[in-house]
């Protein structure tokens, strides 16, 4: 099947605020470089009709599945997921095209203050175990409280007084033109992103070959390095976004850097260590990496499961 002489191409994605904003960057960026009109096609998916916590409906893969079956039908082109979304199994008959540009990927804090300067036993919220984790590790002092809901709702919790503060991804507030909640930007040696945080994934049928080349235009080959050698330890070590696993990957004189962390859930107990090599062995040093975070006991970290508030 090829795109020419074809109408609009029909980009896939949630309907979410922050979907949609991350949707039509892509699609603003593909028509500039191919030439291509694009039109955005709105999906639920069970993540975004589920009140349930992401750890107790499925984690990785609720925002997904429901765009994929699109994919599948030919009712859209391709989807834009968010990369940290994506669970690091291959889905059959379907291709990641194209990794855009990374964003920033950090975490940040969004309150009146930062988190040293929060009141000991100040309710912070976060929908992530990952979060959950490094933030006892930080603050052993705080109450830590699982929360559901878009970034506007979750927001609103703080505006609202129903929490002290609330933990995001940067990059996510930066497309929403939030930047102005933010009290702090974590930086990766306080708090480890998850694995592709910041980065986009522009997915389609992995028998379209004439689509796969298109989106290719706005590929960028320093975040696919990135983001592969990040998502090889998630895979190695068998986690997904329930799990207490952080990494960040990035290219420093011509050199990849890779750290990656497990964290009990607790906060008590963590295993981090960090590996480098050239770009093109990222797989290989994720890999290589994980085993040693195997060595040092992440398997029995990932396996103390309590992301209830103490």
């Amino acid at each position: 099947m090829s795109t020419a002489g074809r109408g609009p191409l029909r980009l896939g994605t949630r309907k979410s605020p922050m979907a949609l904003a991350q949707s039509r960057i892509v699609a603003d960026a593909l028509s500039e470089r191919t030439g291509h009109a694009v039109e955005l096609v709105g999906v639920t998916t069970e993540g975004d009709v589920s009140k349930a916590l992401l750890a107790q409906i499925g984690g990785t893969g609720v925002f997904v599945n429901g765009l994929r079956d699109k994919l599948l039908s030919g009712e859209v082109d391709f989807a834009v997921h968010s990369l940290k979304d994506l669970p690091t199994a291959p889905a059959d008959g379907l291709v990641i095209a194209a990794t855009p540009s990374r964003d920033d990927p950090r975490d940040a804090l969004c309150g009146p203050a930062k988190l040293a300067d929060l009141p000991r036993g100040a309710r912070v919220g976060t929908g992530s175990p990952r979060r959950v984790a490094q933030l006892r590790a930080l603050r052993p002092d705080l109450d830590v409280v699982p929360i559901r809901g878009n970034a506007d709702t979750r927001l609103r919790k703080v505006a609202e007084g129903e929490l002290d503060a609330v933990v995001l991804a940067f990059a996510g507030l930066t497309r929403l033109g939030r930047q102005d909640a933010v009290a702090e930007v974590f930086d990766p040696e306080q708090m480890l992103p998850a694995p592709g945080q910041g980065a986009l994934a522009l997915e389609c049928r992995a028998d379209r070959a004439d689509l796969r080349a298109l989106l290719a235009a706005v590929d960028d080959l320093p975040t696919r390095r990135a983001v592969t050698a990040e998502r090889t330890v998630l895979a190695v070590l068998e986690a997904g976004c329930s799990a207490p696993v952080g990494t960040y990957a990035a290219e420093v004189e011509e050199e990849l850097r890779l750290t990656a962390t497990v964290v009990s859930y607790d906060g008590g107990r963590q295993v981090r260590l960090s590996a480098s090599g050239h770009p093109e062995r990222a797989e290989e040093i994720g890999r290589e990496l994980s085993h040693r975070l195997l060595g040092q006991g992440a398997d029995q970290l990932m396996g103390e499961r309590d992301i209830e508030p103490r």
